[in-house]
């Protein structure tokens, strides 16, 4: 069939041969119809092959999003059906069934169906991709299938279908738990192919955090995705408890503690895409009203970048960040809030001068990788290791470079300084809007301005936006106004090529699939020590600043605009003029 499609549409001039190769490569890849994958690419639209089939088969054509299916209908197919043959029921006039079907010759499709429902079949002819987008509107996608199916185990399993389930009762006090039959919950085959899925889901759509919710009546999965979070799945509130326990137990966590905020850490072995991965996740469980809400933080070494040039820094903040780092002595702070990339720029900045003549040791809470050549001390604040006391434990292991996670207080910045002023070169991070601000900041926690000209190499200002999905990215027209708002000067507005992504399989429909870094890099200048010396504003720094030539945040944006790399609305989101 998907060889005879493609001829027949070539034939019909839809489409050319070179897109017909095009999408026979990317079949191969996705394992789709042929039809389904030519509509995604935008070769052919789903009306256009339906037509065509059409008139190659002398049967009617339907237009699937035109037309509203009767649930009586189908319930008459079971969606394996559905799906295994690409065919979905439309309509039921008396003995008749009609059937619309992207390969309306399939004679064993339609015995199996008479045999099932015992209707005489009449197909009408729709596209792999209109019947695909109608199964998953109608039964729900394969994925939701999936966890539902898995989900209805678990209930029937603890007899808790959806008649006996009665009013939820919320349990007010670790008291009342029965510590004992949660333990059994949490281990039950189908609670744990549960949350195994819904792990294994996350790494295979490419997820960063898992939120798992309690709410009053609702209970919530939801993924984050190239920094953006979707509901992925709402499982029943019965199995609220043990799914909670099952994280926990797996993240040695205490179960019979619901009240105080833990911290945990799962590390699990899986096969994806032919090969074993080891995958780390931090976990975060926190009380809230209706129960404990976990969020897990997957660590995959493999999207770890190490390469500095991989990161999305523009050439000349490139160069200003190396030279940084090859000093000897000195502190360069990376700025931006959480979840921006802040440790993945610092590991990559240690990586750079990671050699067997250093001595490198960190400060982290939590360690998130593991790095080899480099010592990793992992904050325990119930004990007292705490970024202060780690710091003045470290100036006694002669070591070259520190590394601390983040300077939260006056303690961790003045340790931190006065290490940078004897001859060790200090990596940290901080939470503030730009890198100029940063310096405000420092003095607004108690450290002198002498202290911090002194001492302070470079700061680095940094966001995450979405790249273009490469397969569905196309070019479309913005006002010459509208760049000229968003920071462009007119020429570059008349100049530049702006794009987005349509949205197709592979990037989930969003039209993006994957992040970069844009970079605010400002070096602490001759000029720029003489404006902190005497207590310059943060605006009057950056102004500074720019005219030096640094790239703002906003710059940097621009830059991957020109490269065709990111969409306007990404840069509006992460940064302003």
């Amino acid at each position: 069939m998907p060889l005879k499609l493609g001829e027949l549409l070539v034939r019909n001039k839809l489409i050319t041969k070179e897109q017909l190769d095009k999408a026979l490569q990317v079949q191969k890849a996705s394992g789709n119809k042929l039809g389904y994958d030519l509509v995604k690419l935008g070769f052919v639209t789903d009306e256009d092959i339906a037509q065509c089939l059409s008139r190659q088969f002398g049967i009617p054509a339907i237009n699937l999003s035109h037309f509203e299916i009767d649930q009586a209908v189908l319930d008459l197919v079971p969606v394996e059906i559905c799906r295994k043959y690409d065919l979905i029921p439309v309509n039921r006039t008396g003995a008749v069934l009609t059937v619309s079907m992207a390969d309306p010759t399939n004679i064993r499709a339609m015995d199996e169906i008479n045999f099932i429902c015992g209707y005489q079949v009449e197909p009408v002819v729709a596209s792999d991709f209109a019947i695909r987008e109608a199964i998953d509107k109608y039964y729900g996608s394969a994925h939701a299938l999936e966890l539902k199916q898995v989900m209805e185990q678990a209930m029937a399993e603890k007899n808790l279908q959806s008649g006996e389930m009665g009013d939820v009762e919320v349990l007010e006090s670790a008291e009342e738990l029965d510590l004992a039959l949660l333990e059994k919950q949490a281990e039950d085959a189908p609670v744990v192919k549960l949350v195994n899925k819904i792990m294994y889901d996350a790494l295979n759509q490419g997820a960063s955090d898992i939120h798992v919710e309690p709410y009053e009546k609702e209970f919530r999965v939801r993924y984050r995705v190239d920094g953006v979070l979707y509901v992925k799945v709402n499982p029943p509130l019965k199995l609220k408890d043990a799914i909670t326990s099952r994280i926990k137990i797996m993240a040695k966590l205490d179960i019979s503690e619901k009240r105080l905020p833990q911290d945990g850490r799962i590390k699990i072995k899986t096969k994806h895409q032919g090969k074993i991965k080891e995958l780390d996740f931090r976990v975060s469980v926190l009380p809230t009203l209706f129960g404990e809400k976990i969020v897990l933080r997957l660590l995959d070494k493999e999207n770890l970048k190490l390469d500095m040039t991989k990161l999305g820094l523009e050439a000349e903040s490139l160069r200003s960040f190396e030279k940084a780092i090859l000093k000897p002595y000195g502190m360069i702070l990376v700025t931006g809030p959480t979840g921006s990339g802040k440790t993945n720029t610092l590991y990559s900045a240690m990586s750079r001068i990671n050699t067997p003549e250093t001595n490198i040791i960190t400060a982290e809470d939590p360690v998130e990788f593991n790095i080899p050549g480099i010592n990793q001390v992992q904050m325990k604040e119930q004990i007292g290791l705490n970024f202060a006391a780690a710091l003045r434990s470290f100036l006694r292991q002669d070591p070259n470079i520190i590394l601390v996670g983040e300077v939260r207080d006056f303690e961790t910045a003045e340790i931190a300084i006065k290490a940078a002023l004897t001859g060790h070169l200090v990596l940290s991070t901080l939470h503030t809007n730009d890198a100029p601000s940063t310096i405000n900041r420092l003095m607004n926690m108690g450290i002198e301005p002498f202290l911090v000209a002194s001492s302070v190499l470079l700061i680095a200002a940094q966001r995450l936006i979405r790249k273009i999905c490469s397969e569905c990215k196309e070019e479309y027209k913005v006002p010459l106004e509208a760049l000229v708002d968003i920071g462009f000067t007119e020429e570059e507005a008349r100049n530049v090529s702006i794009f987005k992504g349509r949205g197709c399989q592979l990037c989930g429909n969003t039209g993006y699939k994957g992040r970069m870094g844009i970079f605010e890099v400002m070096e602490i200048t001759d000029a720029i020590r003489e404006l902190i010396l005497v207590g310059a504003s943060a605006m009057e720094i950056r102004r500074k600043s720019i005219e030096e030539g640094m790239i703002t945040l906003r710059g940097s944006g621009l830059e991957k605009l020109r490269q065709g790399s990111t969409t306007i609305e990404e840069v509006l989101r992460e940064s302003i003029l």
